[in-house]
């Protein structure tokens, strides 16, 4: 699903986000600033852009920016209307930065991370990883593309309406959540009928997705490095299942279909 950058999101897209999971927000951020954080993300691989016998790992994962140009990609007005849209007006923080960068090469051999799995959203008290009901500490997973992404270039994949089966699986967990490990292993096998879409697109381009989301990486097949942030989206508070914004409807929506 895609959106036009200076409209936000139609109600069209807004429902096909209840269903799939996901929408694409082309045109995001303006291209000139994406270029100037990928100036600032290749020198900190440490390896020369212009020299593919440096690129000797399938993926570097590259911690937290928050240069001004990383500041002004993640808040530009289109990006927060269309937070307000799926997560509700005045529920989410601003973004600081952008952060992590999983930066994947075209090196022929696996990269050791690409199973399918949901984002952990907070640690429990032993400082586990941990998901809840009410996503407690993320209201959207966001894919933030830095470089232009084909189908060969590492795109995240994506099973469509898989955030439609977590629910009923964290619905008997509703007070302490689900430890993220076990979580994923029923996540994937609930989801295994759904299709695959894949996180392709534009540098600029910012894919908005359910915290839910059933995904994964993959290798590189292509030409060049693909660069992209994964940063959460972080609730000011947390997620009321009877609130109107999108991502609560669709959670709505999967414990309806367990029963």
């Amino acid at each position: 699903m895609t959106a036009a950058a200076s409209t936000g999101l139609t109600p069209e897209q807004v429902d096909r986000f209840v269903a799939d999971g996901f929408v694409k927000l082309e045109n995001a951020f303006p291209a000139g600033t994406g270029q100037r954080c990928l100036d600032e993300l290749w020198a900190a691989t440490g390896c020369d852009r212009d020299d593919p016998a440096t690129w000797t790992r399938p993926v570097i994962r590259l911690g937290g920016f928050s240069t001004p140009p990383f500041r002004e990609a993640a808040n530009t007005p289109a990006l927060h209307a269309a937070f307000d849209q799926l997560a509700g007006e005045g529920t989410w923080e601003p973004l600081g930065g952008l952060g992590t960068f999983p930066v994947r090469f075209p090196v022929d051999f696996p990269p050791g991370d690409d199973g399918w799995h949901v984002e952990a959203s907070f640690q429990g008290e032993h400082g586990e990883p941990r998901v809840d009901l009410a996503s407690r500490g993320r209201a959207l997973l966001l894919l933030f593309l830095f470089s232009d992404v084909g189908p060969d270039d590492a795109p995240t994949k994506v099973r469509i309406g898989s955030h439609l089966d977590v629910p009923r699986l964290l619905e008997p967990h509703r007070t302490e959540g689900m430890e993220w490990m076990p979580l994923c292993a029923e996540a994937i096998a609930a989801s295994e009928h759904r299709p695959t879409a894949l996180a392709t697109g534009k540098l600029g381009d910012v894919y908005l997705c359910h915290p839910f989301l059933v995904h994964s990486a993959q290798r590189h097949r292509g030409t060049v490095p693909r660069f992209m942030a994964q940063p959460p989206l972080v609730p000011r508070r947390p997620l009321a299942l009877d609130g109107a914004n999108p991502v609560a409807a669709a959670i709505r929506e999967g414990l309806r279909g367990s029963r």
